[in-house]
């Protein structure tokens, strides 16, 4: 299930949506296909009679029972999201329950990645990520190439940080320019006070009017 952008900040873009990597899946497949060849060979060769009967009820529930958490186990990998954005690395997971965790990309101090041999063959991983918040450290298992998603949450870090600096330097909004009726009020207050002449005043007043 994709990330839902509704739940995005305004003006936050999404980079990355990523599910976990298959590997996820590889303990619940590899009992599924190692139950369904157990029933296989039990069902040629197995011995006959009351023993042979047992025998195959018993494989029957190993493979039912291996397909459920198959099932399970998918259901799990299809809901659960490692989302990063222009803002925030964000994780969604649980079926029925939810939880999940962001982290404000401004908080972040580092990024840690771990691949053994196998995982880096597969491209798998785990990834850690230290912040500035009461959790201290998060870390997230079965990373697709967690070397990639660390450089491109550091490449987020450094533009939303040149974006909070362009926002601090970005000038002060231009005082808006007095309307027609406010400005003639300005010049009679200064005509009264002797500032300016019949003659200036009703020249002044004239243009102004004239721009209306």
């Amino acid at each position: 299930m994709a990330f839902n952008r509704d739940l995005l900040n305004a003006n936050e873009e999404l980079v990355l949506d990523l599910r976990p990597h298959w590997w996820f899946m590889a303990k619940s497949t590899a009992a599924v296909v190692g139950s369904v060849v157990l029933a296989i060979v039990a069902i040629a060769s197995g011995p006959d009679g009351s023993v042979g009967d047992v025998l195959r009820i018993v494989l029957a529930v190993l493979v039912l029972g291996s397909l459920l958490w198959c099932g399970w186990t998918y259901l799990n990998w299809t809901n659960t999201n490692y989302v990063l954005t222009t803002d925030r690395f964000i994780t969604r997971t649980g079926v029925v329950s939810k939880e999940g965790v962001e982290i404000p990309l401004e908080r972040v101090n580092t990024v840690f990645f771990r691949q053994s041999v196998f995982e880096r063959i597969v491209g798998s991983g785990d990834l850690a990520i230290e912040s500035a918040g009461e959790r201290g450290s998060d870390s997230f298992s079965n990373i697709r190439k967690p070397s990639i998603v660390q450089k491109e949450i550091y490449v987020q870090m450094e533009a939303n940080e040149n974006r909070k600096f362009d926002r601090m330097r970005a000038p002060a909004a231009a005082p808006a320019e007095q309307s027609i009726p406010d400005q003639i009020a300005a010049l009679s207050e200064l005509h009264q006070r002797g500032v300016l002449s019949d003659a200036e005043f009703a020249q002044k007043k004239a243009e102004l009017l004239d721009r209306m």
